[in-house]
């Protein structure tokens, strides 16, 4: 006997169902639907949702021993409320929701390896429990890994750094943030080129500082036009951040290329630059990942960021690390001393044997990146054959971020007009039940990023719901 189930998330999440019937195998969900949480992801929304009201939001308390009520202020910092929650994170959690009330969504929006930590990882960390490594670390790191740090840098990245200029941070998320803050006066310039990773805008508003993006074209495998950078530079610029491999995109920065930024930087004395390497073992030949501190006069001004989370699967030990002259990292150990003070003793220890594993990870790491290249060349010839969808080979990293733009301005039967990329990924994840990330949570609103950190059955199946999903759709044709 056919039966029913009808429910909400905390997420904001609507959803209904109806079984199919005694003779199915599973429940399909003929409608999956979302309250005004996923439709206010928009940028302006968000904006509009963090602008404090007083007269809303402040609350009345009763003192226990008298009858004069005293308001309370609950108004927030102005450099909180200037930033943007991560619609990854967001996106992240509500498919989560959805899995977990039964929506059998395909997740493809965190950017997480699926593969475990490599077993001689894991049996280091063990080991450091079993053996009473529990206790506060310096505040910097171990000795012992920022020395194997230093030995990874000069080995593999041809940079030459002692310990003391190395600081080990609870991801390398953190390293970022704390080198922003370290270097950003109030009304300094943080140029990023886009797309971008979500976090390197927010990451200066909270310094104070105003991001200034540079858009790349698909054209141009979203790579950076040194012309455009000398054209936004002026002394205000204090930091230019490059992510290579790209997150979002997948792009690697050709050496040359970074020679070319390398001569503009020169020009500008108070310009640093933030290298963002943490995807450099997930790259694909003939692509060769080169890193900026390495050209020559760019030591002195680059801060190196690298850590453990995605060539050796460890996103849950959050371990990362910045490398740079000692002025800036000393600073940046000041800032985690008085905030979260050392790394984990237990994932140092298992850092050190991720290091110890050979060069760019040995065996364990070029197993995932093989892994990786299959799924993405599946990928990229998949997307290929669809309809109107432009795509640049990433060179690197588990994404692709492909420009679905065609399809804005169509309209889906029971679910409305598809304007931008959020509609179109709401759409996916009502229709498809495949949950991606909008390009403009990237600075690029004509694209969609797809993480292919998934086995390959489970890339495969998503290919043939979002390919079902777009064939109902029609571009408006011009009268």
């Amino acid at each position: 006997m056919a039966g029913s189930l009808q429910g909400s998330c905390s997420s904001g999440i609507t959803f209904r169902s109806a079984r199919l019937g005694p003779s199915s195998d599973n429940e399909s969900f003929r409608f999956i639907s979302f309250s005004s949480q996923f439709h206010t992801l928009s940028s302006k929304s968000l904006e509009q949702r963090l602008q404090v009201q007083p007269s809303r939001i402040s609350a009345v308390v009763s003192a226990e021993s008298s009858s004069v009520k005293i308001p309370i202020d609950t108004s927030l910092s102005p450099r909180v409320n200037s930033v943007k929650p991560s619609k990854t994170v967001a996106i992240t959690d509500q498919a989560t929701a959805l899995v977990q009330a039964g929506v059998p969504v395909i997740r493809l929006a965190a950017g997480e390896p699926d593969f475990d930590t490599p077993a001689v990882i894991a049996e280091a960390g063990i080991n450091a429990i079993r053996e009473g490594y529990t206790r506060y670390t310096p505040n910097a790191g171990t000795l012992e890994l920022r020395t194997a740090i230093c030995h990874k840098l000069k080995e593999e990245n041809g940079l030459t750094y002692t310990p003391d200029q190395i600081v080990v941070s609870n991801g390398a998320k953190q390293s970022i943030l704390q080198a922003v803050l370290a270097v950003c006066s109030p009304g300094d310039e943080v140029v990023i080129p886009a797309p971008y990773w979500v976090s390197y805008p927010e990451m200066a508003r909270l310094a104070d500082a105003k991001p200034v993006i540079l858009p790349t074209l698909i054209s141009n495998n979203f790579l950076l036009d040194p012309k455009l950078l000398a054209s936004k530079l002026n002394d205000k610029s204090r930091l230019l951040i490059l992510c290579s491999p790209s997150n979002p995109t997948g792009s690697v920065n050709p050496k040359r290329l970074l020679e070319e930024i390398a001569d503009i930087v020169s020009k500008h004395p108070r310009l640093l630059v933030l290298s963002d390497e943490i995807y450099e073992h997930i790259i694909y030949a003939p692509a060769t990942h080169t890193s900026f501190a390495s050209l020559p006069g760019m030591w002195e001004r680059t801060l190196t960021v690298n850590g453990f989370s995605k060539a050796f699967a460890m996103t849950g030990w959050r371990l990362g690390y910045i490398a740079g002259p000692k002025h800036f990292v000393t600073a940046c150990g000041k800032i985690q001393s008085q905030s979260t003070s050392g790394a984990s003793s237990i994932s140092q220890k298992a850092g050190v044997a991720a290091l110890g594993m050979g060069y760019a990870g040995g065996e364990a790491v070029s197993t995932m990146l093989k892994a990786f290249r299959e799924r993405r060349d599946f990928l990229v010839k998949s997307f290929k054959e669809m309809e109107g969808v432009k795509i640049s080979e990433p060179q690197g990293a588990f994404y692709l971020f492909l420009d679905f733009s065609f399809y804005y301005g169509t309209e889906a039967k029971g679910f409305g007009v598809i304007k931008d990329s959020e509609s179109l990924c709401r759409y996916l994840l009502d229709q498809a039940q495949v949950a991606l990330v909008p390009g403009d949570a990237f600075g690029d609103d004509n694209c969609i990023r797809i993480s292919y950190a998934a086995a390959l059955s489970t890339l495969q199946a998503a290919v043939e719901r979002i390919k079902k999903a777009l064939v109902v759709l029609r571009p408006p044709v011009p009268a």
